[in-house]
């Protein structure tokens, strides 16, 4: 039997907290990332089921001493790489409670049901996507989030066709297309191919150099496809791209679609945070007229892994998609919304909206707009830098908080210089100092610079340049 929940569990819970609050107090002076020491490494993959148990303090131990020395390096101020944010300590100490109370949200009557109504209206305030109770709920993350979305358009376009995907599935329709541009996040695919959609019905639709969709283009497409038969069905816009955080022009696309019917849907997994910053505002015109919203509280807002949301203007649908109640799941309660996992994929479905609660009421929509308004007044800044350095290129006009750029040393072709910034990421890295990760775009090799951190500021920026100037310097001597 386990033991019961005394004296032991308390003062391991008391020292828990003092052991976390110490590594995070103490991140800002470690080096951001290191290698693993191949020992360490091997104690970890190594580690042979336990034939007894051991103490909750002695766990505590092994956890500071194998687990905390080794981390992802997100938690830094100078951690710039791909889109992962340190934790906001409102959700830590909230993943903590919820942990403890362990409930499945898939539905009934108690608080982290409720509290995810909020949450989720919150959510769809703070980006101003219009919502109604029961048209969203918290996922995974975007890409489960994405999953939910296309699910739910590609069933609207099968019913409008007179045609069951739930009872059928796809036999018999013929090819339903999506649209997108090629900045578009591989979740999107993943998601046509796990619907039964196929990635050869996406089209890749031509746009600016930062990869934006061109609503004249896929005019053009979607014209081509009705006349050879194919039904257009979705169109995915970004708001954020993934290598450099451009936001589509979303206006345009939801008079095309809604002109030709399509559902569009919006990927604002990182950056329709932006609109939280007044100066990014007016970019994010249109979003509010989007069929469906995929986000990642996880992301700008800095809600503990694992946490997307879903949002949908039609809710109905949404429920079509998704309900299958067997008679021992039936929703007793009145209100006529059911239970969320009518609604998406999970049955079982862990308290995610206690996290997102503390996270935003610690924070308020204020301290939130000025997080991401800081963020994006230092990425503006980190292109200014870059822009001033002959030996530094930057890559494309920074929109929300991606700076994309590369080393460029003179005396380099272009050859040597995709191979020199191909390389420099993991220099950078393994130095410890800075964190950055890598990218193609345009066919050149880049450096992508994520800024999330609000405890980030100007001279972490200078220390990402220096290091990038010094790992690059190392890389050409060797050649």
């Amino acid at each position: 039997m386990p033991e019961p929940l005394t004296s032991p569990f308390r003062a391991a819970a008391h020292a828990a907290a003092d052991l976390v609050a110490d590594y995070l107090a103490a991140v800002p002076e470690r080096p951001v990332w290191q290698p693993m020491a191949p020992a360490a490494r091997e104690r970890l993959l190594a580690a042979a089921l336990p034939q007894s148990g051991r103490e909750l303090t002695e766990l505590l131990r092994t956890i500071e001493a194998e687990v905390l020395p080794a981390p992802m390096g997100n938690g830094h101020p100078r951690f710039f790489g791909w889109v992962n944010s340190a934790p906001a300590p409102a959700g830590v100490l909230a993943t903590l409670a919820a942990a403890a109370m362990n409930p499945s949200s898939a539905g009934g009557d108690h608080a982290d049901v409720h509290l995810e109504r909020t949450v989720v209206r919150w959510l769809a305030e703070l980006v101003g996507f219009p919502h109604r109770v029961g048209a969203g709920l918290l996922t995974s993350g975007t890409s489960m989030a994405t999953i939910v979305c296309l699910a739910a358009a590609r069933g609207r376009a099968a019913a409008r066709l007179g045609h069951d995907v739930r009872a059928d599935g796809l036999a018999g329709l013929p090819p339903l297309v999506g649209y997108l541009s090629a900045e578009t996040h591989s979740c999107v695919r993943k998601a046509a191919e796990l619907l039964g959609l196929g990635s050869r019905q996406l089209r890749v639709v031509a746009g600016d150099a930062e990869g934006r969709l061109d609503p004249v283009a896929l005019r053009a497409a979607i014209a081509a496809d009705r006349a050879a038969g194919r039904v257009p069905f979705l169109v995915v816009a970004s708001a954020g791209t993934v290598n450099t955080g451009a936001v589509d022009a979303f206006e345009p696309l939801a008079d095309l679609c809604a002109e030709q019917g399509l559902w569009l849907h919006v990927d604002g997994a990182y950056g329709a945070f932006g609109v939280l910053d007044p100066a990014l505002a007016p970019r994010y015109a249109g979003l509010a007229r989007a069929d469906s919203l995929a986000l990642d509280p996880h992301k700008w807002l800095g809600v503990p892994v694992d946490c997307g949301c879903a949002l949908v203007r039609d809710g109905e649908q949404l429920r079509e998609t998704f309900s299958l109640v067997p008679a021992y799941l039936r929703d007793e309660a009145g209100d006529g919304l059911g239970w969320y996992s009518e609604y998406g994929i999970e049955q079982t479905r862990p308290f995610r909206a206690l996290k997102v609660w503390a996270t935003i009421a610690h924070r308020g929509r204020s301290g939130l707009a000025a997080d991401i308004a800081h963020c994006t007044r230092l990425a503006r800044r980190l292109g200014e830098l870059v822009a001033a350095d002959p030996e530094l290129e930057l890559l494309a006009p920074v929109e929300t908080s991606i700076v994309a750029f590369r080393a460029r040393p003179a005396g380099l072709g272009a050859t040597g210089l995709n191979a020199l910034n191909q390389a420099l990421p993991a220099a950078v890295q393994r130095r410890g100092r800075a964190f950055v990760t890598g990218t193609v775009l345009a066919g050149r090799e880049a450096l992508r610079a994520c800024l999330l951190n609000a405890a980030t500021t100007e001279a972490d920026l200078t220390v990402l340049l220096d290091e990038v100037r010094a790992a690059a310097g190392d890389l050409t001597t060797r050649q």
